[in-house]
């Protein structure tokens, strides 16, 4: 018997290491599944290694209305209902003091980081109402604290908490939780983008030594927190975040 046996999920960002990761889990764990990026190959490459009866794909732009709602209505069309989703897709943008970036980088970060989720919120709430459900909404520590060079990033992190916060107490009469989780530093694209602008401003420190467990996550060691979330092993929890951290905010 697996966790999700039955359970028939959304994932966003599912072409990144967590989005990808967590796939995984669901998939082995019984899950139907959607997988849904813009990055065509990705969701191709991460289908491959996966059941075909029980994954598809679907290429959208997360933070367009009309994609949104095709992706949700794809899945009930495909599997027959949707009980589970992670709204995961996220961007870093561009790094930079807040006085030398473009109002269009924080632009385009609260779009893919903020909008998306309340895309997703606005159509899943609905699409769940009959059956109930499970929602996981990727938020980050930086949406716990600041972030200097990842203002916009740690904003969107930030808002993101009041939507989950909100949406949790709408759909509680429902049935529908809703939570997030507030990774640090993990062992993917993004991280190692961010890492790459940090040493190249002459930052180089052992960022390890911030992190009191001395490594990054594993993008499964993510998925396993979002798998207990959407699972009923978790059914009295909502409205709250969850760390996965290494201890970095004790």
């Amino acid at each position: 018997m697996g966790r999700l046996d039955g359970k028939v999920g959304i994932i966003t960002g599912a072409a990144g290491g967590i989005g990808s990761a967590a796939a995984r889990r669901f998939v082995e764990e019984g899950a139907e599944v959607l997988l849904v990026d813009r990055d065509e190959e990705g969701l191709a490459r991460i289908a491959r290694d996966l059941d075909p009866a029980r994954a598809a794909c679907f290429v959208a732009d997360v933070t367009d209305e009309a994609d949104v709602k095709a992706f949700v209505s794809d899945a009930v069309a495909r599997f027959g209902r949707v009980d589970v989703a992670l709204l995961n897709a996220g961007i870093e943008g561009h790094l930079g003091r807040i006085s030398e970036l473009p109002v269009t980088v924080f632009d385009q970060v609260m779009a893919v980081n903020v909008r998306s989720v309340w895309l997703g919120l606005a159509a899943l709430l609905p699409a769940m109402r009959a059956n109930g459900g499970s929602i996981v909404i990727t938020s980050s520590v930086a949406g716990l604290k600041g972030s200097a060079r990842l203002a916009a990033y740690s904003a969107s992190k930030h808002a993101v908490l009041g939507l989950m916060r909100s949406a949790a107490l709408e759909g509680a009469p429902d049935g529908i939780r809703v939570n997030a989780i507030n990774p640090a530093q993990t062992r993917t694209r993004m991280m190692e983008s961010i890492d790459e602008y940090l040493d190249n401003e002459g930052r180089q420190v052992d960022r390890m030594v911030r992190i009191p467990l001395g490594r990054y996550a594993d993008p499964s060691e993510i998925a396993s927190l979002m798998l207990f979330l959407v699972s009923d092993e978790s059914r009295f929890c909502t409205g709250a975040t969850y760390l996965v951290d290494g201890g970095t905010t004790s």
